[in-house]
């Protein structure tokens, strides 16, 4: 099971990348965002034929303008499943993946 206790960005990151890597998932993720463009999501995820794309953020984390803007454009796109993760739906990320 996975946990839904409080937790930080960096821990689901971790609990996502492990989850990514049980059930076959190739991962992408930007360890800064120096170089990366403004508001583009945290993880992208490829198990052919799906891409998804997260955003992760803390129970209280507010969206920038340009991760806002990067959503509307992924939702527009009907071959990638765009999806913004709080601590509390780590266990829907895993039946996601699953």
């Amino acid at each position: 099971m996975v946990t839904t206790l409080p937790i930080t960005e960096k821990q689901m990151e971790r609990q996502i990348a492990d989850l990514a890597r049980l059930f076959g998932w190739e991962r992408a993720h930007a360890w800064t965002s120096i170089h990366s463009p403004s508001g583009f999501p945290d993880d992208v995820l490829v198990r052919p034929p799906r891409i998804v794309m997260l955003e992760l953020k803390s129970a209280k984390g507010k969206l920038t303008e340009r991760q806002e803007k990067w959503g509307e454009l992924l939702k527009a796109c009907p071959q990638i499943e765009y999806r913004i993760i709080r601590p509390d739906d780590l266990e829907s990320v895993a039946e996601l993946l699953r």
